[in-house]
This record gives structure tokens, sequence and C-alpha cells, in this order.
């Protein structure tokens, strides 16, 4: 197969290691830079370009892996390639409803997942409202296209989440308000979903003193066994959003697996660490059976 790697850093771990993977099975892969990508839309010969006017053609699959804050223009990049009839491993669509939050929440309630109570608004009058309908603090407030835990705050009073909710809103920042479950302690389990299968599953543990169990902020990472509910839950989903790969985060509550976030470009890293598992080539064999 020849293979385009979508994304924007060659030298990130994950990018690399879908590269040597692809490359270890005997395809042809090349790096998109997907900054640098441009196109031309036109009624028969939709083209991608990038590096100063070279034609990308002949790919039988891309492989998009696309950062939040290029979120707008690369899923543009990558419907122009559905457009020319390409194949990618999750589409534009895919990639668009994960990384809105609330559009993910409002799916998952559509479809009957379990998901932490949360409320939205747009309002200051509204501030104490949305506090009482997740159940008062203590609660997380979140910023709705937040990532790697950046925007995510613990409120442990009423007052306090008052206080940080006016405060993005200051900032006209959009935010969610959502119920804290205390039972997790600063675990969460992050479920990859490869295929409609869960092919690997780690336990994140926040740094003492921390509530937000990302690697990025100093959490360990260890393999975990999840139960039958656990995995059905993470692949239904992938499923709901549409997604082919996906990194899909949990809670353990006392009413059972609560999902807080399905990423469409879940890092390789901590999950082959913790596991030990070849993630890049379990990719790599979907797109062969594909």
């Amino acid at each position: 197969m020849k293979i385009a790697l979508l994304a924007s850093n060659p030298n990130l771990y994950s990018n690399q290691r879908i590269v040597e993977a692809a490359r270890s099975r005997g395809h042809e892969i090349s790096f998109v830079n997907v900054g640098e990508a441009y196109i031309k839309v036109a009624p028969i010969d939709c083209e991608v370009f990038h590096e100063e006017g070279k034609k990308i053609e002949n790919v039988d699959y891309v492989i998009p892996r696309i950062k939040p804050a290029l979120t707008f223009y690369g899923t543009s990049i990558v419907r122009q390639f559905e457009v020319m009839g390409i194949k990618c491993l999750n589409g534009s669509d895919a990639i668009t409803k994960s990384r809105d939050k609330l559009h993910t929440l409002q799916l998952m309630a559509q479809h009957g997942v379990n998901i932490p109570v949360t409320s939205f608004a747009n309002s200051f009058y509204d501030t104490k409202d949305l506090i009482k309908i997740v159940g008062s603090a203590p609660l997380v407030v979140k910023l709705l296209e937040g990532t790697k835990g950046v925007g995510v705050v613990l409120a442990e009073t009423n007052k306090a989440a008052e206080s940080v909710i006016n405060a993005f809103r200051s900032l006209k920042a959009d935010i969610l308000v959502q119920q804290y479950i205390k039972e997790s302690k600063g675990q969460d389990i992050r479920c990859f979903v490869v295929g409609g299968q869960v092919i690997a599953s780690m336990e994140r543990t926040a740094q003492e003193g921390e509530f937000r169990a990302n690697i990025h902020l100093g959490a360990t990472a260890r393999a975990v066994q999840i139960s039958d509910e656990e995995r059905d839950l993470a692949i239904k989903a992938a499923k709901i959003i549409g997604l082919d790969v996906a990194g899909v985060d949990m809670v353990r509550s006392n009413n059972g697996a609560k999902l807080l976030e399905v990423n469409s470009s879940p890092g390789l890293e901590g999950i082959e660490s913790a596991t030990g598992i070849d993630i890049a080539a379990k990719m790599i064999e979907y797109l062969e059976g594909k």
C-alpha cells in the first residue's frame, strides 16, 4: 500500500511509530505536513498539494493525526481526500465530532451511554443553575475544546465553582460544567479502539494532589484488565462518533463506567509503554485487512 500520514510533527513518537510499522510491513509511507498542505477544488480534478506544488497522488490510504489547533484546516484537507475517493483512517466528520466535547456527550446521551451529568449555558445569569444541575460542588469545569487536561479545573465549593465559571466566561470561553466522580480518585481508563475492537487498555493515575489523570501532566500508567461493560462502552462510543481509531476515556463510578471523552488522535507512547502492545502495527494491520 501507499500511505500518507497527515500530521504536524514528524518527530512525534506516535508519528514515528506509525511510519516504522508501515515500512516494516513493506508499505510505502510518506509524511505530509497538514499545515503546509493545500487544495484545488474543481468539478473534475480535485487535488491536494504540499512541498511547494508537489501533488499528492496514487495514495491508497491517509492516516490523519490532526492536532486540536488545526482541527478546522486539517479536517478540510481530510475531506478533500474523501472527495477524491481516497480512504482515511478516521474521516473528517468523525474527527470534527470528537473535537467538540459537548457534541460528543450529546451523541452519547442520545444512544444511552453512561456519562457524567453535564450542563452548558451562555449567560452569566445561569451560573448558579449550572452548578445545581450537576448536583453542586465538588464539580469539574472544562473548556469545550481543551486537550491534554489543559483548561480542566476542579472546583471544591459552589463559591469556587462560580468564580471559575465566571472567570472563563469573562474570557469569552465556552465551558462545560460537569459532575465530579469522587470515587474515581484521580484515576481513569484509556481504551484504544481499532476497527471496532479494544486492542489495549491502561489505567492512568494522577500525581498526588492532582485530579487530572493525563500523562502529559505527570500521571502514571499501567496495563489494566477491563470488564465486558467497559469494553462494550469503548467500542460503542467509537462507533457512535464514527472513528476507526479512537482513544476512549472513562472512569469507574459506583454505578458503572462513565464515558468522559473520545479522542480521534490518541497518543501511542503511553499505552505502548504501559501495555507492551505494538499499537502502530495493529493500525497498519487493520488497513491491510480493509
